[in-house]
Parts: C-alpha cells; structure tokens; sequence
C-alpha cells in the first residue's frame, strides 16, 4: 500500500516537472511490491506504457545505482539516533544533483540494448 501510495502522490507531479506530459515510459522491475495486485491495477488505468523489469538488477534498473550511492553516504556517517539518521537521509537525498540523476536516465537505452544482447547470446 505505501508503494501504491508515492506513485499516486507524487508520480503524476514528478512527471510534470520533469516536463515528461504523461508521454513516458513507466519502467518498474518485478520485485513484490511492484507485483501486488491493487498496484497491477492502478497502474494499467494510469500508465499507457509500461516497462517489467527483472528485481533488483542494477545493469537496467538505474535506481539501484542511485539507492547503492545513496547508502554509501549514508554509511560515511556515524548514525548516533534516530533523528540523526533522519538528518542525514535528508541531507545526502538532498545532495543528488539533478545532473547525476539525468545520467543516470540517459543511460538506460545503452543498458537496455546491453541486457537484450546479453538474452539473445544466452538463449
């Protein structure tokens, strides 16, 4: 339910200062929380285009490289409390520049055509 959550809250918002005018792809790995069905279902009436994923793999799914950054920062910091964690999730979440973040997305082609090559020589 808390997935099914941000992308309602926050994805259509998102899209939009993104300047992406509902005209994207919705790309999403197939980990549980993606397979739920009340979240299969929200998402074939709000997206026209969807792309699945294998979980969890950061050679196509760019935000594994984003959340492995991200946790990498985090762990540079003695987390001492709660509040302190808090803090500093805001702080390193807040230090990803819009520069990293558009890489990351440009590569996605590359990284596609990498994995479909890769499932035509092993099959």
């Amino acid at each position: 339910m808390v997935f099914l959550n941000i992308l309602h809250n926050n994805l259509k918002e998102s899209a939009k200062n993104l300047d992406l005018d509902g005209n994207f792809i919705f790309q999403h790995d197939n980990g549980p929380k993606h397979t739920a069905s009340n979240v299969k279902i929200w998402c074939l009436f709000h997206f026209k285009q969807q792309l699945h994923t294998p979980p969890q793999s950061p050679d196509i799914n760019v935000i594994e490289n984003l959340w492995a950054a991200f946790e990498t920062a985090v762990q540079n910091h003695k987390i001492r409390s709660k509040a302190y964690l808090k803090q500093v999730l805001q702080e390193e979440w807040g230090k990803i520049s819009l520069d990293t973040t558009k890489k990351l997305v440009e590569s996605v082609p590359r990284r596609f055509g990498g994995h479909y090559k890769r499932q035509r020589t092993c099959n």
